[in-house]
This record gives C-alpha cells, sequence and structure tokens, in this order.
C-alpha cells in the first residue's frame, strides 16, 4: 500500500523559514509529478510548487520557495522562505501519476498534511 508521509511543518514567525518533506513508500514502479498544494481555513485547496517534467510554481510562492526532488527516494522537498502569514495553512503532499506496477493505470495519492504557522 502506497503512502505518503509528510513532515517539516509548524509555528514561524514571519520572515522566516521551513523545510518541509515527503517521503512516499510502498510498492511504487514509477511517479510522474510530485508537489505541495495547501489549503487554509475557509479556502479551496490550491497549488504550490510540483516536480515533474517541469518545475511549476503558483505566482504567490515565486522567489520564495523552492522545490526539489529526490527520484531514487521517492522523496520531495519544499524549501519556504521569507515566509508570511498568508502562506498559513496546511500543506499537502501529491505523488501523480503514480503506477505500483508496470501495467497499473497510474493514480493520484495524497499525504494526510503538515499545518504551518506564521505569525505576525
Amino acid at each position: 500500500q502506497v503512502q505518503l508521509v509528510e513532515s517539516g511543518g509548524g509555528l514561524v514567525q514571519a520572515g522566516g523559514s521551513l523545510r518541509l518533506s515527503c517521503a512516499a513508500s510502498g510498492s511504487i514502479f514509477s511517479i510522474n509529478t510530485m508537489g505541495w498544494y495547501r489549503q487554509a481555513p475557509g479556502k479551496q485547496r490550491e497549488l504550490v510548487a510540483t516536480s515533474g517534467g517541469s518545475t511549476k510554481y503558483a505566482e504567490f510562492v515565486k522567489g520564495r520557495f523552492t522545490i526539489s526532488r529526490d527520484k531514487d527516494k521517492n522523496t520531495v522537498y519544499l524549501q519556504m522562505n521569507s515566509l508570511k502569514p498568508e502562506d498559513t495553512a496546511v500543506y499537502y503532499c501529491n505523488a501523480g501519476g503514480l503506477r505500483e506496477w508496470a501495467w497499473e493505470q497510474p493514480k493520484d495519492y495524497w499525504g494526510q498534511g503538515t499545518p504551518v504557522t506564521v505569525s505576525s
């Protein structure tokens, strides 16, 4: 069974930094993309950054956040610098187009989320 486990969230003051990690475990043949989404209270889940054939960032994190990926370890990281109170949210890891076996249809998997709180 595939699991995505996130870590690294917490409480930080505005202007500070955090580094999120997400490791996918289980039977994994291949993963197309890995990325981060976030959901603030009362808002919809939104894309933060993804890493696949190319790297994609939401406009509101460009220049502040950096996504990196270790394909051999099925792990993705999000380095978050210059954090703002509006970055407060639960951050979710996503593995897109994951195949447990070569002949399987690709599926999307989500982590349980890690909370990030930025105080002003």
